[in-house]
């Protein structure tokens, strides 16, 4: 049994967690409190456990603080060099992995170095010197799995012990009593756990007659995951809709809520959509990372002229500008960028959203409430009387609202906002369709930015690979390079994107800025089509020309171009 380690102890890791962000004050009471109670584990774990830190911080740091080798998925070996004189038992207690031994020495995985009574323990049990290496407990977790040959995933280890009778899922008493046993809130957290770590967006639950689904949708792609047995079902979705304070015995309608918490050393905010399906009800959770939002539009793929033509545009005091797309091109994340560089104290920024994503320090946020009549149209009325600078509009859904972002942009505000349309110009017939008069668009428009996301490469993995004479011709690669040798670049895959070969997103993007000749097309109502020809004339480059120039600059692939966009 470990003692409870003096707080300086720890004194280097602690620092250097402070360090690089992963580590505050109030935490580290919490956990230190909390370890003093428990007395079982070490502070390193007590932070691990508690959600404070992440395994994986918890390990880098202890690589930097102590010059140790931080150990891959890879680098665990398949057999152990343990003989019997270790116990399963002892390791897992330990979080201890053997990796390899020769006559003198053994090289042991650990998640604490700086315990001593581990080395020690494991000295007198071999006869050798112990030489440590940092590894992740999880992933030291899963190598004794491997080596001990129990053949079990981490889903099924977390089913044991757990029995679902199917006929019992209709009695709600019954109901909360499981969703409140330890597997299925061991379930529930590790498919949280896995999606934070896989970087996902959302998690979909999908239940089916022979099956449960989990799916996490990684860069815009949705991957299966380990999923709990079908039996639990009901209760794994019972679970996640009482942490979101839904209704549990509302299985019949769709409901919206909202869960708060930290886990693997993230402040974590998840909306929770729920809708009935044949064999149950399907549950979508979209996870917002606060600390991952890259608000920087380098970050983000805004770069070039376009780039430069969008921050003039933003840069005017008053007028239009909107962003447009499908569901899940980036479009809000754009949208709270550019707040974020207009968000100066010399300016009063209120934004009305459904819902508030992200909150922003010093801008006014409304969420908007249909159901008590706090619509986008009622918060706009009242906004303009708290005599802003700059308004943002999550979305322009009905003409009501668009009428009156017109007038606040005639009045001399700058608005902002979205729309579900295609490409830009179609931004304009879109508002057309919806009944704004062609000489208030014309007139209070300053640009429309239409964007898509695709999956950035592994800067570790990525292959160059010429491009063939057909795919040249085909896709008029000569426009970006005249003359020479054209290299596209492929995925591969390693351990540091999963074995997926992308890592991250960005936009590609088209900005139409608005021109006289434009001005005198919209006044004549003309098509979408012959707006867009006027703005690629202008200088415009088109979503997939943007993309194609990315793809050749070894950002992302010509596939990934090819999947969002449909010019060709």
């Amino acid at each position: 049994m470990e003692t409870v380690s003096p707080p300086e102890k720890y004194a280097d890791f602690i620092s250097q967690l402070k360090r690089n962000g992963k580590l505050s004050d109030s935490d580290l009471t919490k956990a230190r409190r909390m370890q003093k109670s428990a007395q079982d584990d070490s502070l390193p774990q007590m932070l691990i456990k508690l959600g404070l830190c992440s395994d994986a911080d918890v390990a880098d740091t202890f690589a930097q603080t102590r010059a140790l080798d931080r150990l891959r998925p890879e680098h665990y070996p398949p057999q152990s060099p343990f003989q019997d004189e270790v116990s399963l038992r002892f390791l897992k207690y330990h979080h201890v992995v053997g990796l390899q031994a020769d006559d003198e020495a053994l090289d042991v995985a650990v998640v604490d170095p700086e315990d001593d009574y581990l080395p020690q323990a494991l000295k007198l049990a071999t006869g050798k010197q112990i030489r440590l290496h940092v590894g992740q407990m999880s992933e030291i977790d899963a190598a004794l799995e491997v080596q001990y040959g129990e053949g079990k995933s981490q889903m099924d280890k977390l089913v044991d012990g757990l029995v679902v009778e199917q006929e019992d899922n209709e009695d709600l008493e019954h109901l909360k009593d499981l969703a409140s046993e330890a597997p299925i809130i061991r379930m529930v957290n590790f498919i949280l756990q896995k999606a934070v770590e896989s970087r996902a967006s959302d998690v979909h639950i999908e239940p089916f007659e022979q099956s449960l689904k989990v799916r996490l949708r990684i860069d815009g792609v949705l991957q299966d995951i380990d999923s709990p047995p079908v039996a639990s079902t009901a209760a794994v979705l019972s679970r996640i809709k009482i942490m979101a304070k839904l209704n549990i015995a509302e299985r019949r309608l769709p409901q919206d809520g909202r869960i708060k918490l930290q886990m693997v050393g993230k402040e974590l905010d998840l909306r929770v959509s729920t809708v009935p399906t044949l064999y149950g009800e399907s549950v979508v959770i979209r996870l917002l990372d606060k600390e991952n939002a890259v608000l920087d539009f380098n970050t983000l793929g805004f770069v070039g002229k376009q780039a430069e033509n969008f921050m003039h545009v933003l840069s005017q005091p008053h007028g239009i500008i909107l962003i447009t797309g499908p569901t899940g091109s980036g479009k809000s994340t754009s949208l709270y960028a550019a707040l974020k560089t207009l968000n100066t104290s010399e300016r009063k920024i209120i934004t009305v959203e459904d819902p508030v994503e992200y909150q922003l320090e010093g801008i006014n946020q409304i969420q908007a409430k249909p159901q008590i009549g706090l619509t986008f149209a009622s918060a706009l009325r009242s906004i303009v009387r708290q005599d802003p600078d700059v308004i943002m509009i999550g979305e322009m859904r009905d003409l009501e609202t668009a009428r009156i972002a017109v007038q606040s942009a005639l009045t001399g505000h700058l608005v902002l906002s979205t729309l579900h349309t295609n490409d830009a110009a179609a931004g304009i017939t879109r508002l057309q369709d919806m009944g704004l008069e062609e000489y208030l668009l014309s007139s209070t428009i300053n640009g429309i930015l239409a964007q898509r996301l695709v999956r950035r490469l592994c800067p570790a993995c990525k292959e160059a690979y010429p491009a063939s004479d057909t795919l040249i011709e085909e896709m008029q690669l000569r426009r970006w390079q005249p003359e020479g040798e054209i290299l596209l670049y492929k995925p591969v895959g390693c351990p540091a994107c999963n074995g997926i070969g992308y890592k991250g997103r960005l936009a590609i993007i088209e900005f139409l800025t608005m021109s006289d000749a434009i001005r005198k097309q919209i006044m004549k109502h003309e098509e979408a089509y012959v707006i867009q020809q006027q703005a690629i004339k202008e200088g415009m480059q088109t979503m997939y020309d943007d993309g194609v120039g990315k793809a050749l600059q070894s950002i992302t692939t010509l596939e990934e171009v090819l999947r969002v966009t449909t010019e060709a």
